[in-house]
């Protein structure tokens, strides 16, 4: 059976998609800018050797004739002839994700999926692989067996990705001091939260280290932004709308600082499919709409709030000495119980990663299993 949706068509020469619903003519301007010729494409980077913004337009399909079931020999009016592999083709159709996709979780998540040895992960890339896909899959990990000397947190960071600096610095302390510039400094409770909405662009990954734990209180909270928004959907289709497309203000000021931006609160792809939140109850502003859509938003913003705090939907746990967590900044949010200072110290540091580290380390031991079956 053919790997592939295509359908070839001779008389006149045309390609066209079969998605078992209905069909469409793929343009041969889409055909031709996917060549797979070795002449048409640097062997390493497989980077256009030509200029496709500057094909005819009035390009044409003169010829397209089936080479077994999974080839297609197609011949365009500009003289280029190819012999296309059409399931390498079908990849080009984004239906086939090279990465783990992901799976909304609430309370019930089996929390030993997402827990991993940090001394195996830097030894076993195999083990390393399965620590990205999980995360990728639920968007947060923990690792155990973590060194507690200052800045190991950066060795872990650099290892999953690539570590962004701050105004807050390359990575950032955790513990109580009356006078630091965020409540998450204090002894204070922290609600549901995603961390830097105002900042352009958001920090994609956090990472939080316990170097010290003597507390009882101070346990971590989580929660999967995109089982709370099925909730949420469900509930307030109008409402949902509306916070995915009314741009809100996220404000950060101190003493020397102040940053500024707006953004939706529900954030998409580019299908409209949500990936996540920009959320922060101390940092944003209602934004300026008719009284009746104003009243909307804030009975969404504040159901919102209400799931992501509800038990069913949170993970909650002690972070020990000795481990990480990890987590998809605007997926999954975090918060922490309050905790009692005088019952002992409680010292975690933070860093933040780009978005991308995590799917480039994934993607480049995907490449190395592949060379070595290849070898094999």
């Amino acid at each position: 059976m053919p790997q592939h949706p295509f359908i070839i068509h001779q008389q006149p020469a045309a390609v066209h998609i079969d998605d078992g619903r209905s069909t469409m003519e793929v343009s041969p301007l889409w055909l031709r800018e996917r060549t797979q010729a070795p002449d048409q494409l640097e062997p390493m980077t497989q980077q256009r050797l030509f200029d496709s913004h500057a094909i005819d337009d009035a390009l044409t399909l003169k010829k397209a004739e089936p080479v077994g079931t999974d080839r297609v020999s197609l011949s365009f009016s500009d003289g280029h002839e190819e012999v296309y592999d059409l399931t390498a083709l079908a990849q080009e159709l984004g239906n086939t994700a090279p990465f783990p996709a992901a799976e909304p979780w609430d309370s019930s998540l089996d929390q030993q999926r997402v827990r991993f040895d940090w001394v195996r992960v830097q030894q076993d890339n195999a083990y390393f692989k399965a620590s990205l896909s999980a995360y990728l899959q639920y968007g947060y990990l923990i690792l155990y067996n973590v060194p507690t000397d200052p800045e190991r947190i950066l060795e872990v960071g650099s290892h999953f990705g690539y570590v962004k600096e701050t105004n807050f610095g390359r990575y950032f302390e955790v513990y109580s001091r009356p006078t630091g510039n965020d409540l998450a400094y204090r002894s204070v409770a922290l609600g549901p939260h995603t961390d830097n909405p105002y900042r352009n662009p958001v920090p994609g990954i956090q990472l939080l280290h316990c170097l010290v734990n003597e507390t009882s209180g101070g346990l971590s909270t989580l929660a999967d932004s995109l089982k709370v928004l099925e909730q949420l959907r469900a509930e307030t289709p109008e409402g949902y709308e509306l916070l995915k497309r009314t741009p809100v203000r996220f404000r950060f000021v101190d003493a020397g600082t102040e940053l500024t931006t707006q953004r939706t609160m529900i954030q998409t792809d580019d299908h409209g499919n949500p990936t996540g939140v920009h959320y922060s109850p101390r940092l944003d502003a209602l934004p300026l709409l008719s009284d009746a859509d104003t009243r909307l938003f804030h009975q969404a913003r504040q159901r919102l709030g209400q799931l992501f705090s509800d038990p069913a939907y949170e993970a909650r746990f002690t972070l020990n000495a000795g481990e990480l967590m990890m987590f998809d900044n605007s997926r999954v949010l975090h918060g922490r119980t309050s905790y009692d200072p005088s019952e002992g110290h409680r010292h975690l540091q933070g860093c933040y990663l780009d978005a991308d580290g995590p799917r480039e380390r994934y993607a480049s031991l995907q490449k190395l299993d592949q060379t070595t079956e290849e070898v094999a």
